[in-house]
């Protein structure tokens, strides 16, 4: 019995390594294209994002009052939804483990930022209604300027900081870590793979929301801060022998085809003087809908 088990022994040894050698050595497998993430996480931007002044432009302001929540408020807290959910479904497929905990606190930051603007931009087109122009700042504004007491100017100053500047931080750095983040493991060992058609054809409508994103939410600097983080890992696994899977492509293209295109925005615009005194300093990207009301609405 003793010298059986002794042969035993080393060829149980062996059989309880060989799982480990394999996968090891095994290549890995092909991550595919996340055409439902994707195609879900573009058209959710375009219409509850995008669509959300449009909205408000267009259905009738009998439906929906000046002190009720605006169809383009309803958009919002459905984007608030949507975009986190999705979010995280992307997160779960993605081929690196990423700790927990730092997930869930860039979805609640990013909940929280987006519910931030919520409110200030609900009140931000209310404005509009009673001719409030973007191009202008608070203070510049016809309908602001003349308010009594002078101390009600300051209050909606700090509407708009919590709008356009806290919000935006809250809602934006956690949507581009996190996509940062998930891009980083979107390399393999097992050779190129190609973006397939159905990415190809989704990649102008995301490139284009993100231009609108970066355009009027101001966060030029943060875009390119994630662009060259994304470029910087890239370059650095292609040294490693590693290659983009068809979601790490998909992302990269998108943002360097929304370069290009806020290169052509502030190209367009880059001797507009009311603009130009709107959005001064060193990086000049005028919001899309300063200029239509700047532009546009005064000629319909």
């Amino acid at each position: 019995m003793q010298t059986t088990r002794k042969r035993r022994g080393p060829v149980a040894q062996t059989l309880n390594r060989s799982p480990a050698v394999v996968k090891d050595h095994s290549p890995q497998k092909q991550t595919l294209f996340h055409l439902d993430l994707w195609f879900s996480l573009t058209l959710q931007n375009w219409i509850l994002d995008f669509g959300r002044p449009i909205a408000m432009i267009l259905l009738p302001l009998e439906w929906f009052p000046l002190n009720k929540p605006s169809a383009g408020d309803y958009f919002h807290m459905a984007y608030n939804v949507m975009t986190p959910f999705i979010l995280l479904k992307l997160m779960e497929r993605g081929p690196r483990t990423v700790p927990r905990s730092a997930v869930y606190l860039c979805i609640i930051t990013f909940v929280m930022g987006a519910s931030i603007h919520l409110v200030g931009d609900s009140i931000n087109h209310r404005l509009l209604l009673s001719g409030y122009q973007l191009h202008l700042s608070v203070r510049e504004n016809p309908i602001i300027k003349d308010l009594k007491p002078a101390s009600l100017i300051d209050s909606f100053e700090l509407l708009y900081f919590y709008d356009e500047h806290l919000g935006h931080l809250m809602w934006y750095i956690p949507f581009f870590i996190i996509l940062v983040i998930y891009f980083c493991g979107c390399f393999t060992k097992s050779g190129e793979q190609k973006l397939p058609l159905s990415g190809w054809l989704l990649l102008g409508p995301s490139a284009l929301y993100y231009w609108y994103l970066v355009s009027e939410g101001q966060i030029t600097e943060l875009f390119l801060l994630a662009l060259l983080s994304m470029a910087a890992v890239w370059v650095h696994h292609r040294r490693r022998g590693l290659s983009l899977d068809g979601n790490g492509q998909f992302l990269l293209l998108s943002f360097g085809l929304t370069l290009l295109l806020l290169g052509v925005w502030v190209t367009f615009l880059w001797d507009d003087p009311v603009l130009r005194a709107k959005y001064p300093g060193l990086v000049y990207v005028p919001e899309p809908w300063s200029y239509y009301t700047l532009h546009m609405k005064s000629k319909q």
